[in-house]
């Protein structure tokens, strides 16, 4: 069962599914639903949020040390299997498992620039059409593809075909939402 939280100040937060940033004020109670991928997911009384994890430290008794940071590799060559285990951590804020095993992820290009980086872009998808989190997710994953060494460009664009169907899950995927 989620323990509650109380902020300790305002804070930034996206509002659950809509995408809207809004504020959350100091005193707000709030029950912390999952914390993948750097960020974190709260219930408060007037909905879902996702928080940025340099803000998880205003939620009182929170151990922001226990947070899932899954840094995709910054040392190193760049490397296509880079790229996906960058994309591996980012989650969809209401749903535990990764964007690559949910299957969202439809095309990834890797292209040497006239300098000598890389540009990688990427198409993917969202669970659903009307998610205004989508943007969030696309972004979360644009910097963290962008933080590999050698990447200087880095776009990920949502697209709409084929529409996503849960079919698409990985077997992993299956497993951790019990699928199996």
């Amino acid at each position: 069962m989620a323990s509650e939280h109380i902020l300790s100040r305002d804070i930034p937060a996206t509002v659950i599914p809509a995408g809207d940033t809004v504020t959350l004020p100091v005193g707000t109670s709030a029950y912390v639903m999952q914390t993948l991928g750097g960020s974190v997911t709260v219930r408060t009384e007037r909905g879902l949020f996702r928080i940025q994890s340099e803000d998880a430290d205003a939620l009182t008794g929170f151990d922001v040390s226990t947070l899932a940071v899954a840094v995709a590799p910054v040392a190193g060559e760049f490397s296509e299997q880079a790229v996906w285990a960058a994309m591996k951590t980012c989650f969809d804020p209401e749903i535990p498992v990764n964007i690559v095993d949910l299957g969202l992820v439809y095309d990834l290009s890797v292209e040497k620039s006239p300098a000598g980086g890389n540009v990688v872009e990427v198409k993917m998808t969202l669970t659903a059409q009307g998610c205004g989190m989508g943007p969030t997710i696309a972004e979360d994953a644009r910097r963290k593809i962008a933080a590999l060494p050698t990447v200087e460009s880095a776009k990920v664009h949502i697209v709409w075909d084929p529409i996503w169907t849960p079919q698409m899950i990985s077997p992993e995927g299956r497993k951790a939402l019990g699928l199996e």
